[in-house]
């Protein structure tokens, strides 16, 4: 029987997991251990003995790591999301361990929160929300704006950012897109692609659906946020490091951004995940954007649905059949 030993387990991850590998035959059901504690050099002892490490989008996969894991017994590095970011990949190549992941699990989830986070950050339904349990009936601060006729700027048109551009399509906003390949089924639609210059400066919402890598990182700074217009909306569902926090906070200090929402952040893996209420909140960034009434955070929920985790727990044991049986998967990750 195949181990897996998963990191950064959460009890919706045992759940949808146990699930997944009960409906596997027997002959290939897997013997999963899991540890809530992030894979760290601290950590990385905890997987010794395992074929397989299944590790989330903050579980620490440098080089490192990777060579303890290569050499206590682990052959392949399973990741339960779609970014890899997080994984030393020239490393993996040298050592032999095969990196799968799970590219595709649930569009919609992430698009859905996406659009949920701009409904609510524009028509300020966290704030009412907390009013009202108050006994505070009043409206005035409540303004929003309509959305209809307003132009989005979707920047990233994968299959997330796609179904984004289609809901606010739907919306009657005007829907304008930055992607190198360009979804001919949005430009059907009525989606305009345009430069990465133009989506910035056009846009009065402007959400980011794009994945981390060396041209993305910290692609809204300042000089793109020069380019935009004054009181935009700001809404990142991708990666954390797609924006620069120091900044944004700088924009938001001015009122350059009107409105700031985020389901994730560059620094989240110190934050993320846990529960931290009765800590003291050391990341001065984030304290501060905390303070601002137009910002609205969620700690990397936007893919938290039943049918994502059942889909993300079916995929991740299917790529570790595959992968052991020396067959062939469609998920590998390669350098390069």
């Amino acid at each position: 029987m195949t181990t897996i030993a998963m990191f950064s387990a959460k009890p919706y991850d045992r759940r949808s997991f146990d699930a997944a590998n009960s409906e596997v035959s027997e002959g290939v059901r897997a013997d999963i251990h899991y540890h809530e504690s992030r894979l760290d050099r601290a950590t990385v002892a905890y997987a010794t003995g395992a074929e397989v490490v299944c590790a989330f989008v903050n579980d620490d996969l440098s080089a490192d790591v990777l060579e303890v894991l290569a050499t206590s017994g682990t052959r392949c590095i399973a990741l339960r999301c779609a970014g890899f970011n997080n994984v030393d990949l020239d490393a993996a190549d040298r050592l032999g361990l095969t990196l799968v992941r799970v590219p595709s699990y649930s569009p919609n989830a992430v698009a859905e929160h996406t659009l949920a986070l701009m409904l609510t950050l524009n028509r300020k339904i966290h704030r009412a929300h907390n009013r009202v349990r108050d006994r505070n009936f009043s409206l005035d601060g409540l303004v929003g704006f309509d959305m209809a006729s307003k132009t989005a700027a979707v920047i990233g048109t994968g299959q997330i950012g796609a179904i984004v551009a289609r809901l606010l399509w739907h919306l009657r906003c005007e829907v304008v897109a930055f992607d190198p390949d360009v979804n001919q089924g949005l430009v059907d639609l009525g989606v305009r692609y345009v430069s990465l210059d133009e989506a910035f400066a056009v846009g009065d919402i402007i959400t980011l659906n794009c994945p981390l890598n060396e041209h993305t990182h910290h692609l809204v700074n300042a000089t793109s946020i020069a380019k935009m217009k004054r009181g935009v909306m700001l809404v990142n569902t991708g990666r954390g490091a797609l924006v620069d926090t120091a900044a944004v906070l700088d924009a938001l200090k001015s009122e350059h951004i009107g409105s700031l929402a985020l389901d994730v952040y560059e620094e989240e893996g110190g934050l993320f995940f846990e529960d931290r209420s009765d800590e003291i909140l050391v990341d001065d960034n984030f304290a501060r954007l905390l303070t601002y009434p137009n910002v609205l955070i969620t700690a990397h929920q936007a893919f938290l649905t039943h049918e994502a985790l059942a889909s993300i727990a079916e995929t991740t044991l299917s790529n570790v059949v595959a992968v052991l049986a020396g067959e062939a998967c469609d998920n590998v990750v390669v350098a390069g």
